[in-house]
């Protein structure tokens, strides 16, 4: 972002990362902000990328398909702990919601998955390699 390198991939990783990219913006019809790969590296356009990663987290969210949430949230973690690294804050207000609304469907013995999710993006966060 600018001048400062929010997170330094392999290239198996990176190429793999900018291909969920589109996946997501796609299903999301949100342009992420993140530029194309040129000289290994591509810039984030941050206003853009916050709108994405607000998207992605909302959309991950309201998704109760057991598939669709276990593919789904590694690279969800790893958007968030992206717009972490850049000083972006997330909105996890409307993930919250939707999981009280599951709450109160599932019972008290469902999966509190926001949290679960948080952890994640904490430790990719610090393994994000500058």
């Amino acid at each position: 972002m600018g001048d400062r390198t929010l997170w330094n991939p392999s290239n198996g990783a990176s190429q793999l990362f900018t291909r969920q990219v589109a996946l997501y913006q796609a299903e999301l019809g949100l342009a992420s902000g993140i530029g194309p790969m040129e000289a290994d590296e591509c810039q984030i356009d941050p206003s853009a990328f916050a709108a994405y990663a607000d998207a992605l987290l909302a959309w991950h969210g309201v998704t109760r398909h057991a598939v669709m949430a276990t593919l789904s949230q590694g690279f969800v973690a790893t958007v968030l702990a992206l717009a972490e690294k850049a000083n972006i804050e997330v909105d996890w207000r409307a993930a919250e919601s939707a999981e009280s609304d599951h709450l109160k469907i599932a019972g008290p013995h469902a999966k509190e998955w926001t949290a679960a999710l948080r952890q994640q993006v904490r430790e990719l966060t610090r393994s994000l390699a500058t």
